[in-house]
């Protein structure tokens, strides 16, 4: 069955949906289903993509082309959407398209796909547009119908209809854009806090990700101003502060307003009528403007009418995914309690793991919890709700149960609610979107249209599904070992579960998952169930595991199990008899279970020859390099005086050890001063993943890294932290001795960029030989001084440029790219990497013929998060992320049967 996935859209969610599709695209069961990408552009053009531009980070690393950008805004220095493009004609957005993929239309839907899978957020896709399109062409769908989509998109009408069913509700208000502007905004602040008190909850009528939303804790007129035109998405500038602004200052601001989710995005209107549609054209217009007037106040083309305020519920949050069962009857899943570090579960909050925590279920008594079920089954039903839904709320610290936002599309991200709570009931990812699928043709029969073609994809479903079990035992099993203990093992655990999930939907591999934990003189293996593997972190899973039994006495466990019997012949049907409990898992009794592992941790173990020795002496093929590489890497001192003696440029480097600094600061302080001179860079010698890596700009932020490192307990020391500007979650080791490196800098160079490139190895099957395939670095844009966390694996953070931009015309790009693969190259056959890297650099370009690459670190296991630039630069050699995940654990197998042989 060809199943269309509908991702991107208008609105200001298309990150989220971009993300999510993806994640649809590469769960599907291959045996069962065919993924078909269908983007939605910024302007509502429907796109089939072509498959290699999934992969990309965000939508605007590939659309619009650059080639686009280079031909209608030569001298843009921004990444920017669609719309910056302007008022272009039909021919001119054809050709666009056509770099990318293939403009397709309604009504010739059926030609491409069966069914079609929404993904979309947001207006024009979560809101009953869509969904009535293709009813109108009879394509059956995911999800809800019309009507509860119109619905699950309206605060307001939500408001009214949750208050009629009886439903509680927290107090609001609401103000018309008109009411606003001719307010007495102090009187209506006084208002608002005597009518709903403080904290004031803010909130955009119509978006979701909480787009808009502020909660403001006190009564500050300019606060709430601001929070106002946020939730109406205007946003009004200063003369004072723009002035204000440094050169780098101004293009970081319009960086942030460019991004549709905290900026206004383009094109914007201004109060004197202009329409603006680019970056440097804002730029040019404040400069202007602002220097004629005190203030300038600008709008988004897609606004608000009104803004939401809301009474403030102090408790716990929580969400809930229902379902609806084959009898047509909801049923609620495990509510799970978010625990946020800041005030708004924001996009970043919910997708990038350590930023929130996810418990489930709630930490509540199981009678309360048991309302929260009954209560969103009942709401599922009240909208009319069909398929599944998710449903938000709040558990007042009286008790008290508020329904505040049912979504008809929920976040499909491999850290949403979507798939965490369907893991409580025994599915994965690719059983609970096969669920999805056939539950929604189902529902699509019910309403009598084609019924017949229907009813057929119906039986034909049921048979692939049958077939696809019967098929599991011919499998290769390979044990995905994840988390660690290591400052990067949360990132491990988003690795190792994408390398599970796109395993578990091929025909080839049968995979199960291993969590690793323990500490450097020693480490154990538990096979785990889903559940446990989507929880929100490594911490979690650790004490999740450790602490099993205990869990198992407790009030929580039992609600467990009660759905786990109500959903029973779901769970037959879709996953057959899965695992439902971690297991210890000794390395003997691993070779018993596994025929191949892929290692999916990142720092040590993992990265460090430990874990690799112990595979190799139960016989046990691996991905990534062997024993002794490994043990070299994951030292980026000793790399680095490897590769300087081998004539590969590296940064000048020292460690700092705990001693010789206890003993003697002021002498190391002087030396460092003398042989770097500030800024320079500081970092773990053996962390990766940005973790603890700073930009030192004098000898108080040395002191602030070096006291962070020395630290004798994990707690931070605050006053260094405070210096480092280090958040509250933020990862930061405990170590004996610390890496300093000269900062690399553009100096004379014609052109600097910071890149990052790829590479798979093979055996040449004549000579029995290792082999490298090099592929195209991607540039890395970093937002501050070091390239974080976030840019480098959250799906829609980050700027990564695939190919990187050497030059601006082809022929001498790829030029120097040939070049710089070849030092890359070299690099990895001096530290022996087999399998597959990532090696980061710096490239220095005074012209075609004359280019330095400065190798900067050589990870033996990259990350291998959904959204990580290793997956765009292998898809230029045609290798969708599954093939290229079979590619490495191929190599590690015909390597242990050379080795056998």
């Amino acid at each position: 069955m060809k199943i269309g996935i509908f991702f991107g859209g208008q609105s200001r969610e298309r990150e989220v949906s971009f993300a999510g599709g993806r994640t649809v695209y590469d769960n599907l069961n291959k045996q069962i289903f065919e993924p078909v990408p269908v983007f939605v552009d910024s302007l509502g053009n429907f796109i089939l993509l072509d498959w290699q531009y999934i992969y990309k980070g965000t939508i605007r690393d590939f659309y619009p082309p650059v080639a686009s950008l280079q031909q209608y805004l030569p001298d843009s220095k921004f990444q920017v959407y669609a719309e910056s493009l302007g008022g272009l004609d039909t021919e001119a957005w054809e050709k666009i398209i056509g770099q990318v993929g293939k403009k397709i239309h309604p009504q010739d839907f059926h030609q491409y796909f069966d069914f079609a899978f929404l993904a979309l957020h947001g207006p024009y896709g979560e809101d009953g547009n869509l969904q009535g399109l293709l009813e109108w062409y009879n394509i059956p769908y995911s999800g809800s119908g019309i009507l509860p989509s119109a619905i699950g998109i309206d605060k307001m009408v939500q408001q009214q209809l949750l208050a009629q069913a009886g439903f509680a509700r927290p107090r609001y208000r609401t103000l018309s854009r008109e009411a606003w502007a001719a307010a007495d905004k102090p009187a209506l602040l006084q208002e608002l806090t005597d009518a709903l008190g403080l904290p004031l909850v803010i909130k955009s009528p119509n978006q979701g990700s909480s787009i808009g939303v502020t909660i403001l804790k006190e009564k500050n007129i300019a606060q709430f101003e601001q929070a106002v035109q946020r939730s109406l998405f205007e946003q009004t500038l200063t003369a004072e502060v723009w002035h204000r602004y440094t050169e780098a200052e101004k293009d970081q601001f319009l960086i942030q307003f460019t991004d549709i989710r905290d900026g206004l995005g383009f094109p914007i209107h201004t109060a004197d009528g202009q329409i603006i549609t680019h970056p440097q054209a804002l730029w040019h217009y404040l400069d202007e403007t602002l220097a004629k007037q005190p203030t300038v106040t600008l709008r988004a083309e897609n606004t608000e009418a009104f803004v939401l305020f809301e009474q403030f519920i102090a408790g716990k949050e929580f969400s809930c995914i229902v379902i609806q069962h084959e009898n047509g009857e909801p049923v609620a899943l495990p509510p799970t309690e978010i625990r946020k570090f800041q005030a708004v579960f924001d996009y970043r909050s919910k997708y990038l793991p350590g930023m929130s925590r996810k418990i489930t279920p709630i930490e509540a008594p199981t009678e309360k919890i048991e309302e929260i079920r009954v209560a969103c089954a009942q709401l599922f039903k009240a909208i009319y709700a069909n398929v599944y839904a998710r449903i938000d709320g709040f558990l007042s610290d009286e008790g008290a149960i508020y329904l505040n936002d049912p979504n008809t599309t929920s976040g499909m991200m491999p850290s949403s609610f979507f798939f965490h709570q369907a893991a409580e009931i025994g599915l994965n990812p690719s059983q609970f979107l096969t669920y999805i699928i056939r539950t929604s043709l189902s529902e699509r029969l019910k309403r009598g249209k084609k019924a017949n073609r229907v009813a057929q994809m119906l039986q034909n479903l049921d048979q692939a599904i049958s077939q696809s079990q019967a098929h599991q035992a011919e499998q290769i099993r390979v044990a995905v070992i994840m988390g660690g203990y290591s400052s990067e093992r949360h990132i491990s655990m988003e690795s190792g579960r994408n390398i599970y999930e796109k395993l578990a939907s091929s025909p080839k591999y049968s995979p199960f998952p291993v969590f690793l934990t323990g500490n450097d003189t020693h480490f154990d293996l538990y096979e785990m169930p889903i559940n446990i593997m989507l929880k929100d972190n490594a911490d979690d899973i650790r004490d999740k595991i450790l602490h099993y039994h205990t869990y198992q006495q407790s009030a929580g466990y039992q609600l467990i199990q009660q759905i786990l019997k109500e959903t029973e012949t779901i769970r037959k049907k879709y996953a057959g008899t899965p695992l439902l409990q971690p297991q210890a898992l000794p390395i003997e009794a691993l070779a018993q279970r596994a025929e191949a592992v892929f290692i999916a941790l990142h720092g040590r173990p993992g990265e460090d020859g430990k874990l690799q020795q112990q595979l190799e002496a139960v016989g046990l093929p691996y991905n990534g390099s062997g024993i002794e590489s490994s043990q070299i890497t994951i030292n980026k001192y000793e790399t680095n005086e490897i590769l300087s003696q081998h004539g590969i440029a590296v940064a000048r480097h020292r460690l700092v050890h705990r001693a010789d600094w206890e003993q003697n600061t002021g002498q190391v302080l002087a030396q460092i001063a003398q042989e770097f001179g500030y800024p320079l860079i500081a970092k773990p010698a053996d962390d990766g993943c940005s973790s603890a890596v700073k930009k030192l700009k004098d000898e108080a932020s040395f002191r602030a890294f070096a006291a962070m490192m020395f630290r004798p307990e994990p707690a931070f020391d605050a006053q260094a932290a405070a210096v480092l500007q280090l958040k509250a979650n933020e990862e930061f080791p405990q170590k004996d001795y610390f890496l300093v490196e000269t900062l690399i800098e553009k100096g004379e160079a014609n052109h600097f960029l910071e890149i990052t490139g790829g590479l798979l190895t093979h055996i040449d099957p004549q000579t029995q030989q290792v082999t490298y395939e090099m592929f195209e670095p991607s540039e890395v844009l970093a937002l501050g001084d070091v390239l974080s966390l976030e840019e480098k694996f959250l799906a829609g953070e980050g700027q990564n440029i695939t190919p990187a931009r050497y030059a601006p015309d082809e022929a001498t790009r790829q030029h120097i790219a040939q070049q710089v693969k070849a030092a890359l190259q070299k690099t990895a056959e001096i530290l022996k990497v087999e399998g597959y890297a990532r090696i980061d650099a710096f490239v220095k370009i005074d012209s075609p013929n004359q280019v330095q690459v400065y190798v900067i670190e050589v990870n033996s296991l990259p990350g291998m998060t959904p959204a990580t630039c290793i997956f765009h630069q292998c898809a230029l050699n045609h290798y969708k992320p599954y093939h290229f995940i079979d590619a490495i654990l191929d190599f590690g197998m015909r390597k242990k049967r050379l080795q056998n042989a």
